[in-house]
């Protein structure tokens, strides 16, 4: 296991690849930003929304996919008054077991601001049985409520005949994830990224014995699908110098989005303005610690480093105080919604646990074998 020289990122991420120099992918980017012409990216944008507006047919330019947080926010908004499009916004929404009441406030938030929008709800039944499936198969809870939530936006846009669909980060850019084939603003192969990885949910539909017609929502658009629908889909953020998590909170916040008042200690989260509009996020990132060895605080504070608002020596500490943190309360209501005992999370937990990275001390405590230093 080795970490990124510039910033905290170890290579145990899936998808990255460090250069000869030991840098991760996104500093590398990051580290270029002041040759790029961002006056260029700007005009490619505009053509883009010109593209958008030329094959209108529906009353809607293009479609934003949205959850009411901090980037959907900013996202929907510059799209709007920025780039004078009219976005038709495609949220798929958390069951009601599963919405805080935060997020219900920030999606109504959003939506309040002026927009059309269109919420995807599949049925919580299928839902939780995916969840139990893709968290017991898997280890991540996410996979199935990933699937949906990025099949969605192309279904509504192939159903309206609106060809132009924004996205938010490029998770190749941001995070280092090279699975989705570009490093552009491109994203056509989301499809294929290492969550997704293809789109295709028939897996854990047999293992919950689900009939191919109740997981509509869970299936991504085929190619060919994709190909007649003439979909043109971009990550928005890599035209934005300035698209990060805190200048898109501070965007937001300022607009009406209410964030957490939880510890770090509690959340694995240094930032009050991620996973908002659930908690089980926090019990998932908790679980990346133990297969891969970092957690969200890793994801947060590389992305200070990289773009000069903490040093190193400060991310080290913050990661070595709250990184794969998370309080007992989000791990029982994780447990009480799939319907599992708590003794059972801990072995499936433990069943991913990565032991090359891995190792007990003397005391009988798990401590990653290369510490970050």
């Amino acid at each position: 296991m080795r970490y990124c020289k510039k910033c905290v990122q170890p290579d145990t991420r899936p998808g990255i690849k460090f250069d000869s120099d030991g840098i991760c992918p996104p500093c590398r980017f990051t580290a270029k930003f002041d040759e790029i012409d961002w006056e260029q990216r700007k005009r490619e944008l505009l053509e883009i929304a010109d593209f958008g507006k030329k094959h209108n047919v529906s009353g809607y330019d293009c479609i934003v996919g949205v959850s009411g947080g901090k980037d959907s926010t900013r996202q929907s908004l510059y799209v709007r008054d920025g780039l004078g499009l009219k976005p038709l916004l495609v949220c798929c929404g958390y069951p009601p077991e599963q919405l805080t009441e935060r997020g219900a406030h920030n999606i109504s938030n959003l939506i309040s601001l002026g927009f059309d929008t269109v919420t995807i709800a599949p049925a919580p039944q299928i839902w939780k049985k995916l969840m139990r499936r893709s968290f017991l198969k898997y280890g991540n809870w996410a996979k199935s409520t990933e699937m949906a939530l990025y099949a969605s936006a192309p279904k509504v846009a192939i159903a309206y005949q609106i060809p132009l669909i924004f996205l938010g980060e490029n998770p190749a850019i941001q995070l280092g994830d090279l699975g989705v084939g570009s490093i552009s603003a491109d994203a056509g192969k989301m499809k294929y990224s290492n969550t997704l990885a293809g789109g295709n949910p028939d897996e854990l539909l047999e293992d919950e014995n689900i009939a191919r017609q109740q997981a509509l929502w869970y299936r991504y658009s085929s190619d060919e699908e994709l190909e007649w629908g003439k979909l043109k889909i971009q990550y928005l953020g890599y035209y934005w110098r300035d698209f990060t998590k805190l200048d898109n909170a501070k965007f937001s916040i300022a607009r009406g989005l209410e964030i957490r008042e939880d510890s770090p200690g509690n959340t694995g989260h240094i930032f009050p303005f991620n996973a908002l509009d659930d908690d089980f996020v926090i019990v998932n990132q908790m679980i990346k610690y133990i297969k891969y060895g970092f957690g969200q605080v890793t994801d947060e504070v590389c992305e200070e480093i990289r773009f000069g608002r903490m040093t190193r020596e400060e991310a080290v500490d913050l990661v070595k105080k709250y990184d794969g943190k998370c309080s007992n309360y989000y791990i029982k209501k994780f447990c009480n919604y799939i319907e599992i005992l708590e003794n059972k999370f801990w072995q499936v937990v433990e069943s991913f646990r990565n032991k090359d990275i891995w190792k007990k001390d003397k005391q009988g405590k798990w401590v990653l074998k290369t510490p970050l230093i």
